[in-house]
C-alpha cells in the first residue's frame, strides 16, 4: 500500500484493514517500518475525526466509584461531610482545588477531568 494522508473514511478503512495484515511484521523489517507510519496516520485522522472529550467531572467521579464498589458515605472522608457529597454530586456545589487534588491522588482520576 502507498502511504499518503488519510483523507476520507475510505482511506482510513484501507488503511486499517492494511494495519491487521500487517500486525505480525518483524521490528526492523520494511512491513514494521509500514505498519508504523500507517499507525501514525490512522492516529492523525482519528485524533480529527473520533476525538474522545474529557468526562464530565461528575461523572468521573461516579464512574470511579461503581469501579471501586463505592457508596456516596464513601466519599464523605475526602469531601467533606455526607452533605457536601451530595450536593457535589447533584451538581448544587463545585468542587474545590483540594477536593479535585484528593480525588486525584486518591482515586487516579485525571484532574483534567475534574476541572471544569
Amino acid at each position: 500500500m502507498e502511504a499518503k494522508l488519510i483523507k476520507t473514511e475510505a482511506d482510513y478503512n484501507l488503511a486499517l484493514a492494511r494495519l491487521e495484515e500487517l500486525f505480525d511484521a518483524k521490528p526492523g523489517s520494511k512491513n514494521f517500518d509500514e505498519a508504523e507510519l500507517l499507525m501514525t496516520l490512522v492516529e492523525i485522522y482519528e485524533e480529527q475525526h473520533y476525538k474522545i472529550e474529557a468526562p464530565d467531572p461528575i461523572e468521573a467521579i461516579k464512574f470511579r466509584m461503581e469501579q471501586m464498589g463505592m457508596k456516596r458515605v464513601d466519599l464523605a472522608q475526602y469531601l467533606g461531610s455526607r452533605g457536601r457529597v451530595s450536593e457535589i454530586l447533584n451538581r448544587q456545589r463545585s468542587l474545590t482545588l483540594a477536593m479535585i487534588k484528593k480525588l486525584h491522588k486518591e482515586f487516579g482520576i485525571p484532574a483534567e477531568s475534574l476541572l471544569t
